[in-house]
């Protein structure tokens, strides 16, 4: 099998899983339904992954680092803590309206994550690192006067908190509210 064959092949399994997991849920839908729609072989889906677990923490990991990456690619074109900030809830609108068919995976990542360590384990460390990000930008803002004197952890873990919020809220009834400046006004009020 040629590198971009295998390559193509990958992403078919990996685009495959989201919609069969956020069509049925991680438990309902099996490995045979995900090489169907992917219309690759069994032996195709464990060449690339070991299990389907393997396969629904890489759906998570890719999807956590592409946040993380646009968070600290924004935090470091930034003039200040506060455009930093302000930029990363522009970003955000971006990021759910480009993310809206992998929003109910996000649900199926919480409750795998009740249920499995590993799950958990992998699921958490994302948002830990959000909150040091934050915390780390907090602290900045301080030491440049933008931002008045906080706990920068306990602050930090508001704004994750709030985001996840938003977008939670967002998923159950997009049309509701202009999310966006829900989150520029709950950034504001923080």
């Amino acid at each position: 099998m040629s590198q971009v064959r295998a390559e193509e092949t990958r992403k078919k399994i990996i685009h495959s899983a989201m919609i069969c997991f956020s069509r049925s849920g991680y438990d309902a839908a099996s490995v045979a339904d995900i090489c169907d729609l992917a219309g690759v072989t069994k032996g195709a889906f464990y060449h690339h992954f070991a299990s389907k677990q393997a396969l629904f923490l890489e759906l998570l990991n890719e999807w956590m680092a592409e946040l993380g990456g646009i968070l600290n690619a924004t935090q470091f074109n930034a003039e200040n803590v506060w455009d930093a900030l302000r930029q990363m809830v522009e970003k955000t609108r971006l990021v759910l309206s480009e993310s809206q068919d992998r929003l109910p995976m996000f649900l199926e990542f919480w409750n795998q994550a009740l249920r499995d360590q590993n799950v958990w384990t992998v699921t958490v460390a994302p948002f830990r690192q959000f909150i040091q990000l934050f915390s780390g930008l907090i602290r900045k803002g301080i030491e440049e006067g933008s931002i008045r004197p906080v706990d920068p952890d306990i602050i930090s873990s508001a704004i994750v908190s709030m985001s996840l919020g938003f977008v939670l809220q967002s998923m159950m009834d997009p049309h509701l509210q202009d999310w966006e400046h829900n989150m520029r006004a709950g950034l504001m009020i923080l």
